[in-house]
C-alpha cells in the first residue's frame, strides 16, 4: 500500500517518476488564464487566516459544502471564518475521489509544510498551524506566487478596465513576475443581458466616443484593444454558452443593435446574429495583432434562480450543458478562416463528450502559422480532475499531437491554486510513463524530455509569444 500523497503521488511506474521528478517538477509555471486580483498582487495582500484565502471565493468548495447539507450561513453567510473552515473540514472527510481532496492537501503540504490529513478532528490544529504561518511576510500574495515558481500570469479583464494595477505592478522593480491583462469582452457580446445598454454607455465613456451604431461599437472596442495591447495583452478569452454562427448582413446587424439600444427585446436568432458579427470582427483583430483567442463554452449558468437572486453569478450554481452544435462551431471557424485567417485559437468545452469532436475539428484548421495553432484546451472546471485530464490528453494524443499541447492553467480565484499545475504534471507524467512502460512509446529521453517540458511550460511560452526564455 502506498503512503497517502507521498513524493510519488499519482506516479505508478518508475518511468513516470523519472519524467515527473527529473523534468516536469522542475519547470516554472505560466498561468495564462486565471481570475485572481491584480489589485491584491500589487498591494501584496496578507490573509488573516486560512479560511480567507481558501474559502473566500471558491465555489468549487461551496458546492461540496452544500452537498454535505451545510447551511448557507456557514458557506457564504455571516458565520465566522473559523466556523466556515470547520464546516469545510467536515465536508472534506467525505470527498473521497474528488480533486478538492487532493488540491487541499497539496496546498497544505506545499505552502504550510503540513502533512496532516484535514478532518473535523484535526481542523483546530491545522487552523492554528496555517494561521501562524500566514502572519509571516513570506506568506503574502507576492511570495505565494514566487514560492510557486510562477514566471507569468494572465488575469481576466473587461475592456473598460483601466488596468491601473497592471501598470503599477509593471513599474515595480521589486516584483519580477509578469502580470498581464487578458481581454474578456463578454459584456459587450451578451446583447440579450439586462445590463447591456448600461455597459455600452460605460464603454462609450471609457473609449471617449459616442456609440450610436454597431460600427461605432467596433471602433470603440478597437481603441480599447489598442490600449490593452499597449499594456502587454496578447490573450483574449470568451465565455460562451456555445460557439455561435448565424449569418446576417451588415444592415441586419445594425438593425439588431439599434433595436436593443432603443430598449426593445430581440429574438434568439437576432442575438446569435449579433454575437456572430461581433466575434468575427474581434477574431479578425486578434489575427492582425497575433493574439490568442480562447473560447470557453458548454456551460449552463445560474441554474438555481432563488440562489442566483440572492448571491449572483459564479457562486456554484452552474453545470455542464449538452447543447453545443458542431455545425455552428465549424461554421464560425470556417467563416473567420475564409475572411481573415484564424488567429491562434484554443477551444475548451465544459462537456467532456466534446473531446473527440474538438480533436477532429482542430485538425481541419491547422497550418504553418504556428506549431499547434488550433489547440484543444486543458480539461476545464468540472473536468480538471484526474479522469478528466487523462481523458482530454488521451483524446488529444489519439487525434492530434499531444507534444504540442500548451498544458495547464488554474482558471482560479485563489492564490493557493498553483499546486493544480503540479497535480496536472503528475497525471501527465504518469500517463506518458505508462505508455512507455507498456511499450507504446520508446524509453528515449531525447524524445520525451522536450515533450514533458513542453507541455509543462515551454509550449505555452512559445505559443503565446511571451517574453520569457524556454527552459
Amino acid at each position: 500500500m502506498k503512503k497517502f500523497m507521498d513524493r510519488d503521488f499519482l506516479l505508478k511506474s518508475d518511468y513516470a517518476k523519472h519524467l515527473f521528478h527529473d523534468y516536469a517538477e522542475k519547470m516554472p509555471i505560466v498561468d495564462y488564464h486565471c481570475h485572481i486580483s491584480p489589485k491584491e498582487i500589487y498591494e501584496d495582500r496578507k490573509f488573516d487566516n486560512i479560511a480567507q484565502v481558501w474559502l473566500g471565493g471558491d465555489h468549487y468548495k461551496w458546492r461540496q459544502m452544500r452537498s454535505n447539507g451545510i447551511d448557507e450561513y456557514y458557506i457564504t453567510g455571516d458565520a465566522s471564518d473559523y466556523e466556515k473552515f470547520i464546516n469545510y473540514a467536515k465536508t472534506l472527510e467525505k470527498a473521497i475521489g474528488n480533486p478538492l481532496y487532493h488540491w487541499s492537501h497539496l496546498e497544505l503540504q506545499r505552502f504550510f509544510d503540513c502533512d496532516k490529513v484535514l478532518s473535523e478532528k484535526t481542523a483546530k490544529e491545522i487552523w492554528d498551524l496555517c494561521n501562524e504561518k500566514l502572519q509571516s511576510d513570506d506568506m503574502s500574495v507576492r511570495n505565494l506566487i514566487r514560492k510557486s515558481n510562477v514566471k507569468l500570469l494572465c488575469t481576466t479583464d473587461d475592456p473598460i478596465d483601466d488596468l491601473k494595477w497592471h501598470k503599477l505592478i509593471r513599474e515595480d522593480d521589486s516584483f519580477d513576475v509578469q502580470v498581464l491583462p487578458a481581454w474578456r469582452p463578454d459584456k459587450a457580446t451578451n446583447i440579450g443581458k439586462e445590463d447591456f445598454n448600461e455597459y455600452i454607455d460605460e464603454l462609450s465613456k471609457v473609449a471617449e466616443m459616442p456609440i450610436e451604431n454597431f460600427e461605432d461599437l467596433k471602433k470603440s472596442l478597437n481603441k480599447r484593444l489598442d490600449f490593452f495591447e499597449e499594456n502587454g495583452c496578447s490573450v483574449s478569452d470568451h465565455g460562451l454558452d456555445y460557439v455561435v454562427y448565424a449569418q446576417a448582413s451588415n444592415e441586419e446587424v445594425e438593425a439588431i443593435f439599434a433595436k436593443r439600444r432603443n430598449g426593445e427585446s430581440i429574438s434568439a436568432l437576432e442575438e446569435d446574429q449579433y454575437k456572430t458579427a461581433l466575434l468575427t470582427f474581434l477574431a479578425e483583430e486578434y489575427k492582425k495583432r497575433n493574439w490568442v483567442m480562447q473560447l470557453h463554452y458548454g456551460c449552463l449558468r445560474n441554474n438555481n434562480s432563488p440562489m442566483f437572486e440572492k448571491l449572483g453569478p459564479d457562486t456554484g450554481y452552474d453545470s455542464i450543458s449538452n447543447y453545443a452544435p458542431a455545425t455552428q462551431l465549424v461554421g464560425f471557424l470556417d467563416n473567420i478562416e475564409t475572411k481573415s485567417g484564424l488567429p491562434k485559437t484554443i477551444l475548451y468545452s465544459l462537456n467532456p463528450a466534446d473531446d473527440e469532436l474538438i480533436g477532429t475539428v482542430i485538425g481541419c484548421f491547422q497550418n504553418s502559422d504556428a506549431i499547434g495553432k488550433i489547440q484543444h484546451g486543458s480539461a476545464w472546471w468540472f473536468n480538471d480532475n484526474k479522469s478528466g485530464m487523462e481523458k482530454q490528453m488521451t483524446s488529444l494524443a489519439n487525434l492530434g499531437l499531444l507534444g504540442n499541447f500548451v498544458g495547464m492553467l488554474t482558471d482560479s480565484r485563489s492564490f493557493l491554486s498553483y499546486p493544480r499545475h503540479e497535480y496536472f504534471r503528475r497525471i501527465m507524467s504518469n500517463l506518458i510513463g505508462q505508455w512507455v512502460e507498456d511499450g507504446e512509446f520508446p524509453a528515449d529521453d531525447e524524445l520525451l524530455e522536450p515533450i514533458v517540458k513542453g507541455i509543462s511550460y515551454n509550449n505555452a511560452v512559445r505559443y503565446f509569444d511571451f517574453d520569457l526564455k524556454e527552459e
